[in-house]
Parts: structure tokens; sequence; C-alpha cells
């Protein structure tokens, strides 16, 4: 049972959806609005990586490239040349150095399953990308305090998850049905994460935001 929002830590939590063919219960945070399954709910670290090997994400695949250009186009237009970046969640196989390559930018990798490389968390960053990443953080406050660390004032954080629009569609999105997705964001709640960090939003679309550290 929850007792604080893991992202905000408000105590002003309520049980907000069940799934009962799955056994998945979920909490809403009244504060920030964050969504979240149940901790007893989520997946072992071991099946969680049996799942991330099982997605088709190849680098090379014209598809998986347009799908990530909604990320990496107005990103690209908003970079310095050169800028130093980190893919935080790159995942088993990586698309987006070969997507900013044309920038001359630089991007390290760091994923807990496939680039556990501690030595990229102990430097800044121009700029951080974290696509199709949030929805699988089990502890977010955690992790939105690392990121925050990890960028240079003026840098951006590229953020790019599903965003949950209508609480009524929440039961039947698809997006839900994930096993490995157990955070889910609406738009007050990214405007939390960039009140809080004092982030400045420069681009909003879809299920991309760009926010520069100021």
């Amino acid at each position: 049972m929850s007792s604080s929002c893991p992202l905000c830590q408000a105590p002003s939590i309520q049980r907000f959806c069940l799934d009962f063919r799955r056994g998945w219960g979920y909490w809403r945070c009244r504060h920030c609005r964050l969504s979240w399954r149940d901790a007893a709910q989520r997946p072992t670290p071991t099946r969680e990586r049996q799942e991330y090997e099982q997605h088709q994400n190849d680098p090379e695949d014209p598809g998986y490239q347009r799908f990530l250009s909604r990320l990496s186009e107005p990103l690209l237009a908003r970079l310095p040349e050169p800028a130093e970046g980190l893919d935080y969640g790159a995942g088993p196989g990586p698309a987006m150095p070969g997507l900013l390559a044309s920038g001359g930018h630089r991007l390290a990798l760091y994923d807990p399953f496939f680039h556990p490389d501690p030595t990229v968390l102990q430097g800044q960053y121009d700029f951080i990308v974290c696509s199709e990443t949030a929805e699988h953080f089990h502890h977010p406050r955690q992790e939105f305090d690392r990121l925050h660390g990890l960028l240079r004032p003026g840098g951006l954080l590229a953020l790019m998850t599903g965003r949950l629009d209508e609480d009524a569609r929440f039961a039947r999105w698809r997006y839900r049905h994930d096993p490995t997705h157990v955070c889910f964001y609406r738009q007050e709640t990214l405007e939390w994460i960039g009140d809080h960090y004092g982030y400045e939003r420069v681009y909003d679309e879809g299920d991309v935001t760009l926010s520069v550290k100021t």
C-alpha cells in the first residue's frame, strides 16, 4: 500500500484504478497528479529485463527512427553545436546517437540493464535525452533528482513519454498494458516537475517536452 506520492512525496493520494484481470492496482496523487502502479505489483529486475529484450527497437529501422524523430528534431533545432549529451535509459539498441550525429553532438549512454556504466553519471551534460524511459521509473523522485544534477545550467532536458490526458481511457489505454510501464504523467505532473526544479519549457507537443534548466 502506498502512503505518499513517489514523485512529489505529498501524502494526498487516492486509489485510482484496479485492473482485476492482471491484478494491478493504481494510485493517484491529488497534488502533482502522477499515477502509478502499486509497488507490490511491479516487475522484478529479471522480469523487467526479459521484457526489454523482447522489444523490437532496431536503430536501423526507418519506422523506429521516425518515431524517435518526434524528439530528436525539435532537440536538434535548439542545441548549440557541438553539445555533449546523455541518453538516459538508452536500451539495448540505442538509435538516438545516430539521429543526433548530424549536429556533431556526442551522446554518452546509460541504462541500468544494458549500459550500466556508473562513470557517465559523474559528470554534467548540455542535454539529456529521456526517451520512453520515465514511465519505467519505480522511484521517479530519485530519478528526476538525478537528471537535474546531471544537467548543466542552461541545459536541455528532452522528455518523451506517453501522456495521460483522459482518465476515462486509462483502463483500456494500451500504453498502460506494458508490464514495465509503472508511472504515468498528466500535463499537471509535467508542470509540477518544471516548477519544482526550475525548468523553463521551450517545447511541448504531443508526448514530447523540452525544458531548459534555469
